[in-house]
């Protein structure tokens, strides 16, 4: 598949890093492949849906043995990609909208998505469009995208006015330290060689603490803060109370 060189202006009000658009647009199908570019991500995945679905759970008191838990609960997957996440929250009864300002990205997940008959909302457009529209979602999810913008506060505090009137707001990202250079930086990218080299820059890092301001005055309030730790001898990840590296953070907006 040929790699398109993705648009780089996207509106004065947009905040997204135009190599970083780029170099994922050019991912195409690899997104899907488990043994691929993603192959990392494909390996996080069921941790940050099981924290996520757990999380709607508990927050809205839904059945947690339901075949279809998150029927009838919009939700906003923001940089969704080849829509790793957004599919298989569609599968749990979500209504998904899926939003990346790289259209090959838009166009591989779209197809995905209409080849396992999963109903999904697909669109190559950004949370600031979204906002500027109006736009309100019961649950809105930023994951692994905050260390890839700009400016982080900005895009955060324009994520959590997605969140309606007693609606979920999910973050993960990486933490700035000297752990996670070594280890997100050093050991996956130079080492194990899971991402391509520049794929992070740790000065993009974000602490809890430089989340959870944006967030605050956002309006939200924080939830929850876990962390999410790869053990090599399952080759699996878990959630823990070891933020030092990844981390997901949780917040709701007041009834």
């Amino acid at each position: 598949m040929p790699q398109p060189t993705a648009p780089t202006d996207y509106g004065p009000a947009t905040r997204v890093d135009g190599a970083d658009v780029a170099r994922y647009d050019a991912l195409g199908d690899a997104w899907w492949d488990p043994k691929g570019a993603m192959a990392p991500l494909h390996r996080l995945n069921p941790t940050r849906l099981r924290y996520i679905r757990d999380l709607i759970v508990r927050h809205f008191a839904v059945g947690a043995d339901a075949p279809l838990p998150l029927a009838g609960l919009s939700i906003l997957d923001i940089g969704s990609g080849g829509g790793l996440l957004s599919e298989p929250l569609a599968r749990l009864g979500g209504r998904v909208t899926g939003i990346d300002p790289a259209p090959n990205n838009v166009a591989v997940a779209a197809r995905h998505a209409a080849e396992a008959g999963v109903a999904v909302d697909y669109r190559a457009t950004t949370a600031e469009t979204l906002a500027e529209a109006g736009d309100l979602f019961d649950v809105v999810l930023a994951l692994e995208v905050v260390e890839h913008v700009p400016d982080p506060d900005a895009f955060v505090m324009t994520a959590c006015g997605l969140v309606r009137p007693g609606g979920l707001f999910v973050l993960s990202t990486l933490n700035r330290t000297a752990k996670s250079f070594a280890l997100a930086i050093v050991g996956a990218e130079y080492v194990l060689r899971w991402l391509p080299r520049g794929t992070h820059d740790w000065n993009q890092f974000r602490t809890p603490d430089e989340i959870a301001t944006p967030v605050r005055l956002a309006g939200l309030k924080l939830l929850d803060r876990t962390g999410m730790v790869f053990d090599p001898l399952r080759n699996s990840w878990g959630l823990s109370r070891d933020t030092d590296v990844n981390y997901l953070v949780s917040a709701k907006r007041p009834a």
